[in-house]
């Protein structure tokens, strides 16, 4: 098998409190949280951006603004290469500056790590491959809750089950990876410098203006 083509963002997608920890936790909350662990700290070493969805929930919600449940659980590095980005709708693009952000820093390539699978990881990992992205998902570092039985539908599905066939469901396009040590980071191409106008060809005293004011900066 080939090597995986670094990438030059990690989407940390609801990695909050109420859904990785305590008797409400995905079942593989433990897993989750180390691999997305490894690959924070491998994202922020490679000078990667870093983004952190934190989902507002709904009022009386597991997640409401400002419950115990809503916080992230792994802790934000401060800087311009990290990001927290809230959002109210499974895909993080919706309503939310993480487009801007993605495009803004010459990100191509993405990796996706959180819960839940079907849910969150696999929306927004969806509308990252429609906006030309490369997204790359390790399957070890997502997780979502097992699918209750349904009378007459089918027995209780696992979540590791879930999980993987929201793998499958994502198409051809995906990258899935089977470990997160396969995954790979780098720094964004830095950003080019303006392309400063030529001068006037016959500029009067200053900068032409009344009073004879320098020109203002080029933004």
């Amino acid at each position: 098998m080939d090597p995986v083509r670094p990438v030059e963002a990690l989407l940390v997608v609801d990695v909050q409190v109420a859904f990785v920890s305590g008797d409400e936790a995905v079942p593989d909350a433990v897993r989750v949280l180390d691999r997305s662990r490894d690959l924070l700290d491998r994202a922020r070493a490679a000078g990667a951006l870093v983004v952190h969805l934190q989902n507002d929930g709904a009022p009386g919600a597991v997640d409401e603004p400002g419950t115990p449940g809503w916080e992230l659980r792994l802790p934000v590095a401060p800087g311009t290469r990290e990001k927290v980005v809230r959002k109210t709708d499974d895909d993080g693009f919706v309503d939310t500056p993480l487009g801007d952000l993605l495009t803004g820093a010459r990100v191509e390539a993405l990796a996706v790590c959180g819960v839940l699978s079907e849910m969150c990881v696999s929306a927004t990992a969806r509308a990252a491959l429609a906006r030309g992205f490369r997204v790359v998902l390790p399957h070890d570092a997502h997780a979502t809750y097992d699918i209750p039985a349904a009378p007459g539908i089918s027995e209780v599905v696992p979540a590791a089950m879930s999980s993987r066939a929201a793998e499958w469901a994502l198409g051809d396009e995906i990258e899935i990876v089977a470990r997160t040590a396969d995954v790979t980071f780098r720094a964004p191409p830095e950003q080019s410098a303006p392309t400063l106008p030529p001068p006037a060809a016959h500029a009067s005293r200053g900068s032409g203006l009344p009073d004879g004011s320098p020109p203002a900066p080029f933004a």
